[in-house]
């Protein structure tokens, strides 16, 4: 081989323009994961405090479904469909028409501004009404209590989405991945308060919505100070007709798309959150989730969202901007999604295989002991994350596809394969719930990604001249597979000769062995094995 040239995937010598874009990925993941890392433990942190204030109780879920819709619109507006439609624009605006880019940055963030500042009006009403025709449900009325409070946070994180995309087309990662570490450390410093002045949990509830709304403004704040210098927001956008109906054009379908995703993410906290929004009873039957569910769910939901959130979602993130930028250029285009989906591959496998085999363990160590769920509650969350956990594999990999997708400017076949995966998993919760209670919820939604996964990957062979899953890709994607089950065999082969724990520390100590174990089996495997993803990892040089 020639050790003076950029090397790619395969090890064949590369073009510059390869080894550069790969630095460009490998550069970009680094800092998103390693920012998001931190995000992350901070989030750890706050659900361990916001766990024992609230408990598995009622309380917990009403927060947990108050946090649930500005989020949504998060995902729908800020980091989905708009800024799907938008960062490919913008980019395109910056390489050929730089006079235009802050122009049409400045008019797409008045809209967004325009259109969740009225969506968020129209629900504090439609919140308000329900509140005042049926105030007898002191339960009902401190949920919807509380949701009203957190609604104006919705506006604020959908700016900063935006505004953090645009700091990404620029090669800034930094600042947007640290939003959901000052979230987090507000919502601890008021769990924190909690504690220090015995507070009740349904009052710290709306302090935490309190601090969750302060961090929101600083982050805008700090979004705001970073563009300036790069992004020079205007109050004349003439000019920008042409890339804005573009945009629009490519938004309304991902819209669509995302819609129907988003709908189903609503109807999901719909039926954990029936009992306390509804009753105990459906058209005369017991309802077979209870008061519990949603904090349950919500809970367990942010464990397997830990490896996807640090890794999974850090490769799409970092591979998005790229490839825009590569979009005019097929085989480069080709070149890093099929990098970006190798990354991905390489650590959600292992991870998939990780959260099974820890289970039972990581919700007793993050939920359980003095003051946490109950024992009832560690089982229905250690349920919950067998059933996310199968398919981290997927979640990861959809990022990455269905970015591809928008990037290339088609936005219509993510959103009629969004239509129809929100049918099956709809389906799918309504028939789950009823032997698995909320792990079915959860069942539902490994089931449908897994689905999404292989119709987006089929549908992706259209996408680009060139096959996705080429030579050196399949061989990848083994060689990943080989070194998941030699990390997996050992240590489920450790965990069945070691006895159930009875304490909060024999949990933890378990949980840290088979973590230790975990992590050196699958590095051994890794490097035995070859994986370059693994050099990739620990290096910015391709080669």
């Amino acid at each position: 081989m020639d050790r003076g040239r950029p090397v790619s995937l395969s090890g064949v010598p590369t073009t510059d323009g390869s080894a550069d874009r790969h630095r460009s990925l490998i550069g970009a993941f680094h800092v998103v994961s390693g920012l998001t890392l931190l995000s992350r433990l901070g989030g750890l942190a706050r659900d361990l405090i916001t766990a024992r204030v609230f408990q598995d109780t009622l309380v917990g879920s009403a927060f947990a479904a108050a946090f649930q819709i500005p989020n949504l619109f998060r995902r729908l507006l800020g980091e989905g469909a708009l800024s799907a439609a938008f960062l490919p624009e913008y980019a395109s605006a910056i390489r050929d028409e730089p006079e235009v880019a802050p122009r049409l940055a400045s008019l797409t963030l008045g809209l967004l501004l325009l259109v969740a500042g009225v969506l968020t009006g129209l629900i504090e009403i439609v919140l308000w009404l329900v509140l005042a025709l049926n105030p007898e449900n002191p339960d009902r009325a401190f949920a919807i209590r509380l949701m009203m409070v957190l609604l104006p946070f919705m506006p604020m994180i959908c700016a900063s989405a935006v505004m953090g995309g645009m700091l990404q087309v620029h090669g800034r990662f930094a600042l947007p991945a640290v939003a959901p570490l000052l979230l987090n450390l507000f919502i601890i410093a008021a769990g924190l308060w909690h504690f220090a002045t015995a507070g009740q949990p349904r009052s710290t509830a709306f302090i935490m919505a309190g601090a969750t709304l302060v961090a929101g403004g600083v982050h805008v704040a700090l979004s705001a100070a970073s563009l300036r210098g790069r992004v020079q927001l205007r109050r004349v956008i003439s000019g920008a007709g042409d890339r804005t109906r573009r945009m629009l054009r490519r938004f309304l379908p991902v819209l669509i798309g995302l819609g129907t995703l988003q709908l189903n993410t609503l109807l999901d906290t719909l039926i954990a959150m029936w009992p306390v929004w509804v009753g105990a009873s459906i058209l005369g039957h017991t309802y077979p989730l209870d008061a519990s569910s949603n904090a349950i769910l919500s809970y367990t939901t942010r464990l397997y969202q830990f490896p996807l959130g640090v890794f999974g979602i850090a490769v799409a993130t970092a591979v998005f901007p790229l490839l825009s930028r590569d979009a005019p250029d097929a085989g480069a285009f080709l070149d890093t999604l099929r990098r970006g989906l190798r990354l991905s591959l390489f650590i959600a496998l292992p991870s998939s295989a990780g959260l099974l085999l820890v289970r039972a363990d990581l919700p007793a160590v993050m939920y359980g002991g003095a003051s946490g769920f109950s024992d009832s509650g560690i089982v229905r969350s250690a349920a919950v994350l067998a059933a996310y956990a199968p398919a981290v594999w997927a979640y990861s990999i959809n990022h990455v596809l269905t970015r591809a997708f928008y990037a290339r400017g088609d936005t219509r076949t993510p959103m009629r394969i969004a239509v129809g995966i929100v049918a099956l998993n709809l389906v799918l919760n309504l028939v789950l719930i009823w032997p698995l209670a909320e792990a079915g919820l959860a069942a539902a939604t490994s089931l449908s990604s897994i689905a999404q996964s292989i119709i987006l990957w089929r549908a992706g062979r259209g996408l680009i001249e060139g096959r996705i899953a080429d030579a050196p890709t399949i061989a990848s994607i083994l060689r990943t597979g080989v070194a998941t089950v030699g990390m997996a065999a050992p240590v489920a082969a450790m965990l069945m000769a070691w006895h159930e724990p009875a304490t909060w520390t024999g949990h933890l100590l378990r949980l840290g062995a088979t973590c230790t174990l975990g992590v050196v089996l699958f590095a051994l495997a890794a490097t035995t094995l070859r994986c370059p993803e693994l050099r990739w990892l620990a290096r910015r040089d391709p080669g």
